[in-house]
């Protein structure tokens, strides 16, 4: 039986929120703050992270909340985190952040207490920034408290402050010819509040690229092309899981449906509920725990040349 979060919370909530958010929003930076956003190669860049909390499918209350981290320019994993969660909170359009955020606040800050040396110099978010209807999307309040950079990347054009999904705005996708093209998303305000970005030279749907916090749209846009192999940049998309696949169930095996087994590509395959792996250089290549270990799971390891994969259980 599919579980959900009880309905839309009172408007007292909707109200706490709404000031929560106006307060923030006054601490978002829109600028670059650090020396390799500035430069045209990202040189001093070297860890992309990528956060999502995936829906177990027909349950609102059953989610996994992911963070990734990314080698750069290599986008090769080096840390991987995935944990089971119980929502709270209802979907409330315009408030996912908070629905999601705190359990990706909590992913940062164990990756902050256990790896320091892994933590992520930029996060991109698979949602909005200040594409939003306050100005405040979830790629901003992340940024926030997490203070990190942070870019919000969408695959659906958010329509607020006029923009609309319209023969115009087909039109311009259609003129995007080659991977890196782009247009801005102008508001009825005048603000200019992302840019829509063909990501691939073979992608026929745009990107919705957007501050988040501590990062300018330019280098957001540039970084986000530059983290694409595909057309869903690969923070965004190694933290999701496989095309087709319900990320929640490749990543925790107490979720996945009956008869369900491995992806096609063997690279997410299903592990115990409430595990975080680690993926470290190493002299010796792929090192992954022996499967006869006490609660080892059973695993496709990141295969590669200096890569060790270790286990362990989260607190």
């Amino acid at each position: 039986m599919a579980r959900e979060v009880a309905g839309r919370p009172p408007e007292e909530t909707l109200s706490l929120w709404k000031r929560e958010q106006a307060l923030l929003k006054g601490r978002v930076v829109d600028r670059d703050t650090e020396a390799w956003q500035r430069d045209p190669a990202f040189s001093g860049l070297r860890r992309v992270g990528g956060v999502d909390v995936s829906f177990v499918k027909g349950d609102s209350v059953s989610a996994c909340a992911s963070l990734v981290v990314l080698s750069y320019p290599e986008l090769e994993v080096l840390y991987e985190d995935c944990r089971m969660v119980s929502l709270t909170a209802p979907y409330v359009s315009g408030f996912l952040a908070f629905r999601e955020v705190p359990f990706l606040v909590d992913a940062v800050r164990r990756l902050r207490e256990k790896e320091p040396h892994l933590m992520p110099q930029v996060l991109l978010v698979d949602g909005n920034g200040v594409l939003h209807h306050r100005g405040f999307g979830v790629a901003c309040h992340l940024g926030i408290l997490t203070d990190l950079p942070c870019i919000g990347v969408a695959k659906k054009l958010l329509q607020v402050d006029g923009l609309e999904n319209n023969a115009l705005h087909k039109e311009k996708i259609r003129l995007l010819q080659a991977g890196g093209d782009t247009f801005p998303l102008m508001g009825g305000s005048g603000a200019i509040l992302g840019m829509a970005l063909k990501s691939h030279d073979h992608s026929t749907k745009p990107l919705y690229v957007s501050v988040g916090h501590k990062m300018s749209l330019e280098a957001a846009v540039r970084l986000t092309r530059g983290c694409c192999r595909f057309r869903i940049p690969e923070p965004v998309r190694q933290v999701g899981g496989p095309p087709g696949v319900w990320p929640a169930c490749t990543t925790c095996s107490s979720v996945l449906p009956s008869g369900a087994g491995r992806c096609r590509n063997q690279r997410w395959a299903p592990r115990e509920a409430q595990k975080s792996r680690q993926v470290r250089a190493g002299p010796r290549g792929p090192q992954p725990r022996p499967q006869n270990a006490p609660g080892s799971p059973r695993h496709q390891g990141v295969q590669g040349p200096g890569l060790r994969v270790e286990w362990s259980r989260a607190p």
